[in-house]
């Protein structure tokens, strides 16, 4: 299997592993404590120095169970590097939930960083925007919790491009710590914010990418071309809402047409995905999630595909999904 790559995190000088491993929807929906710590085990094993988390996951537990995995294990604290993300809150208050205000957001991080049994967090998100709380105070309370020590680095998960420019545009104004990261959807059938939308982004703020749903929450493996299976995420109570997604007509055509040149480059659909998404240079790192360790290991094996995707690949695949 190819060695793994690493990424600077934009304009950043972390370097986090090309192929992450994420923890949305499986841990304490899917996996327990036990599966967990196999998954991430097999994803260190082939290189993943970056595990990607949220308050928001499964309630907290995501964060626990992950947590539990890192003592159990008792990896070095300098040998990886770990995130969380802050927005949706988990208490039904007024200043808990759905807000990146400072309080929230001060409280939050304290309370990311118990369930994971850490003292700090090497990159923490915004997880969406806040349109009621003034980007500023925002800012604000980011740089803080960097300068307190509970987080290293900042960045925001689904915001605008403009949104983005303002936050570095105050955080360059007043001296303080800048967001130096984004993670938005990208896949080869959700592209327009990453390719277009940030554009400028790159260059003009040494922005860095972390990619979510990079196989379209299993579109784009293929499995779901006849239904959805048994045991599928959109079976797991909470995410009925997938069904609709991934059993889309319109997009399930287009995978389709993917099929034969999977076949021809001797990989799976997942591993096609997964290899088109690292083609993209402003991609600091693709964040997979898996329930089984067979899973992590052929997630891994997309970095074998990623020489092959020169420009005649790279052309056909974009016709086939136009």
């Amino acid at each position: 299997m190819t060695e793994m790559p690493y990424r600077r995190l934009g304009g950043s000088g972390l370097k986090v592993s090309a192929l992450s491993f994420g923890s949305w929807v499986t841990f304490g929906d899917q996996l327990d404590t036990g599966l967990a710590t196999d998954c991430m085990s097999a994803a260190r094993d082939a290189g993943v120095n970056f595990f990607d988390n949220a308050e928001a996951y499964a309630g907290g537990a995501s964060e626990t169970i992950m947590g539990k995995v890192f003592a159990e294990q008792n990896w070095p604290r300098w040998s990886y590097v770990v995130s969380t993300k802050l927005y949706w809150g988990l208490h039904d208050d007024i200043n808990m939930k759905f807000t990146l205000n400072r309080k929230y957001l001060m409280q939050g991080i304290d309370a990311s960083l118990e369930r994971l049994g850490l003292d700090f967090v090497d990159l923490v998100y915004c997880h969406r925007s806040d349109r009621e709380t003034p980007i500023e105070e925002t800012v604000w309370a980011m740089h803080d919790m960097i300068a307190s020590g509970k987080a290293l680095y900042w960045g925001t998960s689904e915001w605008e491009a403009d949104e983005i420019r303002a936050a570095w545009e105050i955080a360059e104004r007043h001296h303080l710590h800048k967001p130096v990261v984004e993670q938005p959807q990208y896949n080869i059938l959700e592209r327009s914010r990453v390719e277009r939308k940030f554009a400028r982004l790159y260059d003009d703020l040494g922005l860095g990418l972390t990619t979510w749903s990079p196989l379209a929450s299993g579109v784009l493996t293929g499995k779901y071309l006849d239904g959805v299976p048994e045991g599928s995420r959109a079976t797991v109570g909470g995410y009925e809402w997938l069904a609709d997604i991934i059993t889309d007509e319109g997009s399930n055509a287009k995978v389709r047409k993917l099929v034969p040149i999977a076949d021809e480059l001797g990989c799976s659909l997942a591993q096609l995905s997964l290899a088109w998404c690292l083609k993209n240079p402003n991609v600091s790192s693709v964040i997979t999630g898996a329930s089984r360790v067979e899973q992590v290991v052929a997630n891994m094996g997309a970095l074998d595909v990623l020489p092959a995707l020169d420009d005649e690949v790279m052309s056909r695949i974009d016709s086939a999904v136009a």
